[in-house]
Parts: structure tokens; C-alpha cells; sequence
């Protein structure tokens, strides 16, 4: 399963016409920066802003949900995205919610994605050409989607799967919000983890530079909590963002991508009657 692009790859292929380059930056709620301001500052050449909250669902309450189909194939299409297209998606502070979108190309049908490995800080750090300023949009007639059900869970499925275990949910956030030690970053959100959730932060598939480690070392992280080829993997995070990084490292890894908790902790620990574990 296609998952990373080098910058050197991408330098070479962003003068191709089927090549769509996303900028998919996301901060949380507690972080000052805004995405969208930094984009127009600087960005790879070509490249446009996609926000993940405009591919979400309007009618969901949750933060940036899978949206129905057509409105996402009417979003990508305004960016001139077509079946023929080559997504890159990468983010500004290296590989974090562009993952995020990579998995939502996967998950409604469109398999030529791939996230930048080091996102933009590699970029720059490598002094390669950036331009500053709006997107010229090329819109395309249309673009068809594929929905993959198998690729996303919802609280219901999360709920069976107390009983029924034939899952391993894998929480990518920081082990101090998975065992409730660190509170949340939305405001009266409890902390800790869904029952029988193992951790593995979405910041140990990557190195220093923020590129992800090789297939070797990724599958010996996740054969160390129990992931190897046999398991069948639900991610989550936050939002549903980081927890695509960890499905991204699985694609590496070789292993099955499972699916993704699309609510995640903002949808289970933001309920009330939703069963938790804390191991403060």
C-alpha cells in the first residue's frame, strides 16, 4: 500500500499535471497557531490549503468527521483532484494531520495518496523552493468515490468490541492523556482510555527529524503491544487525526491498516456513559 513520498521524489513530480499537493495542517484547540495564515506565509510550490474541518461533516457536532461522500468528492474536485490524480498531502510541522487526509482518500476509494515524509520542516530544512499566498484552484468535472466501510469504526462498534475483543484499539495519543494522568485539550473532556486500549503514541513512528521510521522498526513497535499479522487494529486518537498516523504506520509496516475510530476521544470521553480506564 502506497504510504510516504521523499522531498527529493516530490521536488521532482510537483511540475506534473496529475500531481495535487495538499497542505493539511491541523493545530488542537490549545495550540495558538493558525493553519491556514501559515500556508499563506509559506508553502511548497503548487500546493493548496485543505482543511480538514471543511472535509468533515457540517451536521456532526464532533470535530471534523468523516463528511458524506458527495461532499467530499465536490471539495476535491474544486482542487482540480481527479481519478487520475497523484495526492500529496503534508503538514507544517512535519507528519502529523496529514495522515489524516491520506487515510480519507483511502477511505473513500482513491488509493494514489501518499504523505510527505517530514512534511514541511524537512522541506525547508533542505532549502527547496516555497511560495507564499492563496492556491490557484483548477476545478475538475467531477470525482467519483469509493466508500470503504471496513476502514472506520463508530462508538457502537467500539462498544461490542468490549465484549466481543476481536479488535486491538490502539490510542495514538501521548501516554500521559492515555492513562489520564495529563488532562485533555478540550475543555471538560475526561481523561484516560477506552477499556483494554493499548498505547503507542503516534510520535514513536517518527524520528527527530520527523520523518517515519523504516518497516523494520515500525513493525517491531507494534509487535511489541500484541499488532502483528494476524490482529485486526482500530486506531484512534483525539479526533480521529494522530490515530491516522498510526494506520499510515501500519500500511508501512505491512501489516493490515484495520480501521479508524472516527469519533475517538472526543466522541468517548466527551460522553458520559462511556466506560473508561485511567492508570495515573
Amino acid at each position: 500500500m502506497h504510504t510516504l513520498i521523499s522531498t527529493d521524489e516530490l521536488d521532482e513530480r510537483r511540475h506534473e499535471p496529475d500531481t495535487i499537493i495538499f497542505d493539511a495542517s491541523y493545530y488542537l484547540p490549545n495550540e495558538p497557531n493558525n493553519a491556514a495564515a501559515l500556508f499563506l506565509d509559506s508553502h511548497i510550490p503548487g500546493a493548496a490549503f485543505l482543511d480538514l474541518d471543511v472535509v468533515s461533516d457540517p451536521s456532526n457536532p464532533l470535530p471534523h468527521m468523516v463528511p458524506p461522500a458527495d461532499l467530499f468528492a465536490r471539495t476535491v474536485a474544486e482542487f482540480g483532484v481527479g481519478t487520475d490524480s497523484m495526492i500529496v498531502a503534508y503538514d507544517q510541522r512535519g507528519i502529523f494531520s496529514a495522515a489524516r487526509v491520506w487515510w480519507l482518500f483511502k477511505l473513500f476509494g482513491h488509493d494514489d495518496v501518499l504523505v510527505l515524509d517530514g512534511g514541511l520542516p524537512k522541506w525547508r530544512a533542505e532549502s527547496r523552493k516555497l511560495e507564499s499566498g492563496p492556491a490557484e484552484l483548477k476545478p475538475t468535472g467531477s470525482f467519483p468515490t469509493n466508500f470503504q466501510a471496513a476502514m472506520v469504526r463508530n462508538r457502537a462498534d467500539i462498544e461490542q468490541n468490549l465484549n466481543t475483543k476481536g479488535e486491538i484499539v490502539v490510542d495514538a495519543r501521548s501516554n500521559a492523556r492515555f492513562t489520564g494522568e495529563a488532562a485533555e485539550p478540550r475543555q471538560g473532556m475526561r481523561s484516560g482510555h477506552v477499556p483494554g486500549a493499548i498505547s503507542l503514541p503516534f510520535s514513536d513512528l517518527l524520528r527527530s527529524n520527523q520523518t517515519m521510521h523504516d518497516p523494520a522498526t515500525l513493525l517491531t513497535l507494534f509487535e511489541a503491544r500484541g499488532v502483528g499479522a494476524s490482529a485486526k487494529p482500530v486506531t484512534m486518537c483525539g479526533s480521529g487525526v494522530t490515530g491516522a498516523v498510526l494506520t499510515l504506520g501500519l500500511a508501512r509496516a505491512g501489516l493490515p491498516i484495520g480501521a479508524l475510530y472516527d469519533g475517538s476521544w472526543a466522541e468517548w470521553g466527551g460522553a458520559t456513559d462511556t466506560p473508561i480506564e485511567r492508570t495515573a
